[in-house]
């Protein structure tokens, strides 16, 4: 029974539970950044009850999620933070899509277990839509089936960190009082997005901007080394891709 309770030492005392930093790290977002409560609505989207359970034994007090300003409310209007349980069904949507759109904005939407996720075992079901981002914009995913308290409420945690960058307008990974820094800041502005564009006209978006920045990160390191690199690829579709780039560069120096 004592197990229960907390941990005790040989003798039976009560042992104190240190605080992981996860935890104070959260305390730290409810005190100093968002100075108030967050807020979380439940939406039952077509579960099997068992995330429920596991929900309100991480609000119990054996858990206690109210002690970092975690307090559930009985309506969206109210909620910093949704909490969508449960496969989307078919019957569900509809309401699921109302209680999005009545909470207010800056709001959190967390998918919790693995039939929020994904859709969970009824993922292929005629009247099943899926996971939680079929329909809504999903910022935390808690997988389990289902969660443990202990992961709710790492995933609470993950959650007030965003909410606390919304509040405050930040991008994540965001740094306070910090410029951002500008790619090849040494190089001519109008000849980086030639380059630029060259590049993925040639070699698509996503590579073309890959061989973009390898280009002008060793061309700023002299003509040699933007030679090795072909040497090294041996690509030769990469060798006229930057044939093409130096004769943009050379057509910019005669301008």
């Amino acid at each position: 029974m004592s197990a229960l309770i907390g941990p005790r030492d040989d003798n039976g005392m009560p042992v104190p539970m240190t605080v992981e930093e996860s935890i104070a790290s959260m305390k730290t977002a409810l005190l100093k950044n968002i100075k108030r409560s967050a807020y979380v609505y439940r939406v039952d989207c077509g579960g099997c009850n068992g995330c429920e359970i596991e929900i309100f034994a991480t609000l119990s007090p054996l858990f206690d999620a109210e002690r970092f300003g975690i307090k559930v409310v009985p309506s969206p209007r109210h909620a910093d933070i949704l909490l969508f349980t449960g496969a989307v069904t078919r019957a569900m949507r509809s309401p699921a899509l109302r209680a999005w759109q009545s909470a207010p904005d800056p709001k959190i939407c967390i998918s919790y277990g693995a039939c929020g996720n994904s859709g969970g075992i009824f993922h292929d079901l005629y009247c099943v839509w899926g996971g939680t981002d079929k329909i809504v914009p999903v910022d935390v995913y808690i997988p389990g089936c289902p969660p443990t308290p202990a992961a709710t409420l790492y995933g609470f945690a993950m959650a007030l960190g965003l909410l606390e960058q919304k509040i405050h307008a930040r991008a994540p990974g965001e740094l306070d009082a910090q410029p951002a820094e500008l790619l090849h800041a040494d190089m001519n502005q109008p000849l980086r997005v030639r380059i630029d564009r060259a590049a993925r006209r040639l070699a698509g978006y996503r590579y073309g901007r890959q061989i973009a920045d390898d280009y002008m990160r060793l061309l700023g390191q002299g003509d040699h080394q933007v030679q090795r690199w072909l040497e090294a690829e041996s690509d030769p579709r990469l060798t006229e891709i930057v044939g093409q780039l130096n004769h943009v560069v050379e057509e910019a120096r005669i301008r």
